[in-house]
């Protein structure tokens, strides 16, 4: 049951205040860590890599730590393990954010440019208000799996030291994990993050996809650059009948219509239902597994 508690603590607390939030802890240090990349491919790899193990290390150790002492607790160890658990989630503010674009869209282009700048990392200045909704819309996806379904998976697999090195890994991805001047810094944290993703994306594309669509979600996972964004933005498009697309990259069910705001609409209320029947599988999954430990 843990990971439905989770998720039903994160829609009841919300996220918790910045100045205690896990996540923006591993950002400052991200952050603070990637301030200086050196020149040498090679070097940057190194250094990048070995800070990024020293980040993993201490995440690994408190999640160790906390479950340690959680264990002892019986049957008061699942809420508690659920409210540690529950600010690595972010299911109510990623849908707030996506819902806050489409609302700044009413207000006009701008408004909706400038609101989601704050969810993607691409130039949203010269987007057209269908690419702003697609943009959004992808984001919707992606951290559908970033934010909730990958969290919950290894909260389910490895506990609390899978739920945190899974998050400091994607924090880590997110903040190091570009083709710039931080490419090599970042490369082991860019795969590292494919790597923990590969299953949850997977699974949250199947979750938020049709049955009879399934077939078409695979040759749409295969347009996008990275090799899991694919199966959660593919997923959405085919489930919304939308085109989505990053500008110059690509373009996913490319037949179909731009999304107008009833899509968007739509596609908040499709993620929320397929978080909470991952959370559901992820729960029974769970509890499959303490049953079989309990008999052996």
């Amino acid at each position: 049951m843990t990971p439905l508690l989770a998720l039903l603590a994160d829609r009841i607390l919300g996220e918790p205040p910045l100045a205690v939030h896990p996540v923006v802890w591993m950002g400052r240090y991200l952050g603070a860590a990637g301030r200086s990349v050196p020149a040498s491919p090679s070097r940057a790899f190194l250094k990048g890599l070995a800070l990024w193990l020293l980040g993993a290390g201490l995440c690994l150790g408190a999640g160790i730590l906390i479950e340690r002492m959680l264990s002892p607790l019986g049957a008061w160890a699942i809420p508690l393990t659920a409210l540690a658990a529950f600010p690595f989630l972010s299911l109510d503010l990623l849908c707030h954010e996506v819902q806050g674009v489409e609302d700044a869209l009413s207000e006009g282009i701008e408004q909706g440019r400038t609101r989601l700048a704050r969810i993607v990392s691409r130039d949203t200045t010269r987007l057209a208000e269908p690419e702003v909704r697609e943009s959004a819309l992808e984001s919707l996806s992606e951290n559908l799996t970033d934010s909730v379904t990958a969290p919950l998976f290894w909260l389910c697999v490895l506990g609390l030291p899978g739920l945190f090195l899974y998050r400091f890994a994607n924090t880590a991805d997110a903040m190091w994990g570009y083709r710039d001047h931080r490419e090599w810094f970042g490369k082991w944290a860019a795969r590292t993050d494919d790597v923990l993703n590969w299953i949850p994306a997977r699974l949250t594309g199947l979750l938020l996809c049709p049955v009879a669509l399934w077939n078409r979600l695979r040759e749409q996972s295969r347009i996008t650059p990275s090799p899991n964004g694919g199966w959660t933005m593919g997923a959405l498009a085919l489930a919304l009948s939308v085109r989505l697309g990053k500008p110059g990259v690509y373009v996913l069910n490319g037949s179909a219509p731009s999304p107008d705001a009833g899509h968007t609409r739509r596609g908040l209320e499709l993620v929320a239902r397929t978080a909470w029947l991952a959370a559901t599988l992820l729960s029974l999954l769970e509890l499959a597994v303490r049953m079989l430990h309990a008999r052996s």
